[in-house]
């Protein structure tokens, strides 16, 4: 049985540092950017991620893609 993926939304999560907690260990904020192209390549959403981690105030620690779709039996 094959399934495919049909992917209609994806969003580009930034999750930045944004400081300590009291015992010295960071904490991460997630900066969400929806509207993002489906057929974007992966390399150019991190690349427009670098690009706007740049403009960010935090330092970007990761940066995460989440595509959104329907599965479908072929």
């Amino acid at each position: 049985m094959a399934v495919s993926k049909a992917v209609e939304s994806s969003k580009m999560v930034l999750r930045v540092q944004s400081g300590l907690d009291g015992a010295g260990k960071a904490v991460y904020k997630n900066v969400s950017l929806s509207g993002l192209n489906p057929a974007a390549a992966d390399a150019d959403v991190f690349d427009a991620a670098t690009a706007l981690g740049g403009l960010q105030q935090y330092t970007v620690a990761s940066v995460l893609r989440v595509d959104q779709g329907h599965l479908t039996n072929a």
